[in-house]
């Protein structure tokens, strides 16, 4: 991953599912149960292969749904279960994530 935006949007990512999987998994450990760390890697594969890169939208806004059906139900599910902790664990990724919704403002155009 060359690109910030692109970093910071896989470490939020990460946070939310490490969130998830502590909470939904009873992972007591700092390692990730098998299906969460294999959703993770799925994220940053599709990550590495965004079109859009630097100029990347949040995925909530991009014209390009890159997720398999399964991957992209279960990323729902993590950020419905992250997106409101995010604010009290991670304040600077949440309100970064925001920020990048709010200012990528309408669909990106393909």
């Amino acid at each position: 991953m060359n690109s910030k935006t692109l970093q910071r949007e896989y470490q939020t990512i990460q946070e939310m599912i490490t969130l998830a999987c502590r909470k939904r998994h009873a992972m007591k450990s700092p390692e990730l149960c098998p299906s969460c760390t294999e959703l993770l890697a799925y994220v940053k594969a599709r990550l590495d292969k965004c079109p859009y890169q630097e100029q990347k939208p949040t995925c909530a806004r991009c014209p390009i749904h890159c997720y398999k059906m399964v991957m992209r139900e279960n990323i729902r599910n993590v950020m419905r279960y992250s997106g409101p902790h995010m604010l009290r664990r991670h304040p600077l990724l949440a309100i970064r994530h925001l920020l990048a919704g709010w200012k990528s403002g309408r669909k990106v155009k393909t």
